[in-house]
């Protein structure tokens, strides 16, 4: 079947292709907007400091001293996400685990800023794990790793915007997988179709030429 034929083939069918993608797109909405939950984020920032430091805050940070704190970065965000961090602040906090939210942990290569955040379907919950996080991440890099400090820049805050799910990009790729399904059952149903649809089928099928072909003519009664 080449694009030409394709394309004949869409148009005589364009209804397929206009009620297969809104049906797909509008059971998604509903489902997304009607019983899909909210989530919410909030993030908390960490920064680090190195005893090489100088405690006086006039002496000037050393290029050696920002790419050690930077490596410890790294070091310090896979400890955030520790069993052992998880389990103080899920204790501190009166709770068994932290099931049901996820906690996402990046530090960046060109700075010594750890951003940390919690998700799930509390807002409050989320700002209140994120913080408590941080603090424990904080105690236990200045024990285990022998640092100066981990300060918290900015405390989590109780998000009042939900994060997520992504309702609109759900309902926009089932539009996309409707008009695909559309496409492939109207190719699938042409070639199941055994009827002869042009005098090239019939040379194909009966090994004869066509010698004439006969036109439609249509009546006034037509």
């Amino acid at each position: 079947m080449t694009l030409l034929e394709l394309l004949h083939l869409l148009k005589k069918k364009w209804p397929l292709l206009l009620i297969l993608p809104l049906l797909f797109g509008g059971l998604t909405a509903g489902y997304s907007w009607g019983f899909m939950s909210n989530d919410y984020t909030s993030s908390v920032s960490l920064y680090i400091l190195s005893k090489s430091v100088s405690a006086d805050s006039s002496a000037a940070v050393t290029s050696s001293d920002m790419t050690a704190s930077q490596q410890l970065a790294n070091d310090i965000a896979v400890l955030a996400k520790s069993d052992r961090v998880k389990a103080a602040s899920a204790e501190a906090l009166g709770m068994t685990s932290f099931d049901g939210y996820e906690i996402e942990v990046s530090s960046a290569t060109t700075n010594r800023v750890i951003s940390l955040s919690v998700t799930g379907k509390k807002p409050q919950a989320v700002a209140t794990i994120a913080n408590e996080i941080a603090t424990q991440t904080a105690g236990t890099a200045v024990e285990v790793m022998d640092l100066k400090a981990v300060n918290i820049v900015d405390s989590a805050q109780v998000p009042s915007v939900p994060s997520g799910p992504n309702r609109i990009l759900y309902t926009a790729v089932a539009l996309l997988a409707g008009l695909f399904v559309a496409i492939a059952l109207i190719v699938m149903l042409d070639l199941l179709n055994t009827k002869i649809k042009n005098p090239e089928d019939a040379e194909e099928l009966l090994g004869l030429p066509v010698l004439g072909r006969m036109p439609a003519l249509k009546g006034k009664g037509d």
